[in-house]
């Protein structure tokens, strides 16, 4: 293998909240790396996936979806779709039938002028009504400097292989840029908190989700069973009332899933402790921020 025969190259998926990006870069990976919630926001890292093949390596890159940010938490966010767009290769940029160019046009404005080959990948065509897609089309053409139009639905996996293949034609000849036996960048510990996360959106309403950030304080692998320790951080007591639940019921519901979805997801016995505790608006500030691993 040379750098003249092998393919590889960073393919960074962009695109506003909800549309579909953590779906479909499970679905291209083969794998649930990115926790997939119908509320928006769930993302808030740059998260890595790779496809390895003998003579190619694809690089993929869930970004957290973009908006005109609130707090610190959204500004750190928004940082990783920047530098996304700073080193790829080849720019994913996903919409669906429903979504506009509002509050996102200094980014187009940015995929417009960074020199890198784009497709437009429309999502969700499965939900289209008569005409709907050609509309969507053209507003989108207009906007976008793409190199070709993708529509698709990434829950159906229909016309994904697509996207592939035009990736690979316009992914440049290097070395692989990791380890061929790799799936991701991403340590243990992270997955352990995401899927942790990914359980609290879809048991939780309103902000409770929002204002709740999960660390792993320990993770011991043992042969046959991992060991772990997950902290519930929430932004005020009233917040750690409702997480708990009454009884403890609500926290045991998250923790049973958790361990369910990790038990899948490590491929081994999973015993799982979970405690809550209040970190004081720490959307808000930088340094309890830095302290959870949002310190791009």
């Amino acid at each position: 293998m040379t750098e003249n025969t092998h393919k590889a190259g960073f393919v960074n998926i962009i695109g506003k909240p909800n549309v579909g990006k953590s779906t479909l870069m499970n679905v291209l990976i083969g794998e649930r790396l990115s926790i997939i919630s119908s509320k928006a926001q769930t993302t808030r890292h740059r998260i890595m996936g790779l496809i390895n093949d003998e003579h190619y390596q694809i690089v993929f890159s869930d970004t957290p979806g973009m908006l005109k940010p609130k707090y610190e938490l959204h500004k750190s966010m928004m940082s990783f779709v920047h530098m996304s767009l700073e080193d790829a290769d080849v720019i994913l940029f996903v919409t669906d039938l429903y979504e506009s160019d509002e509050e996102i046009e200094d980014v187009i404005e940015k995929i417009n002028h960074s020199g890198v080959p784009v497709l437009l990948v429309i999502n969700k065509i499965d939900l289209s009504k008569e005409g709907q897609l050609e509309k969507v089309t053209e507003y989108w053409t207009q906007r976008i400097k793409a190199d070709t139009v993708i529509p698709i639905s990434a829950t159906e996996s229909f016309n994904t292989e697509r996207i592939l293949q035009e990736i690979l034609d316009r992914l440049p000849y290097h070395a692989p840029f990791y380890d061929k036996d790799e799936l991701t960048d991403k340590p243990e510990r992270f997955f352990a908190s995401e899927i942790i996360r990914e359980k609290i959106f879809i048991n939780y309403k309103k902000e409770i989700p929002y204002s709740t950030e999960v660390s792993i304080e320990d993770f011991f692998e043992e042969e046959n069973i991992i060991r772990i320790r997950a902290v519930i951080y929430v932004e005020r007591d009233s917040q750690k009332g409702i997480i708990i639940g009454e009884g403890g019921k609500a926290l045991k519901r998250v923790g049973t899933q958790a361990r369910h979805e990790m038990e899948k997801f490590f491929g081994k016995k999973i015993f799982l402790e979970t405690f809550v505790k209040v970190e004081d608006d720490w959307r808000k500030d930088k340094n309890k921020l830095r302290k959870f691993g949002y310190d791009q």
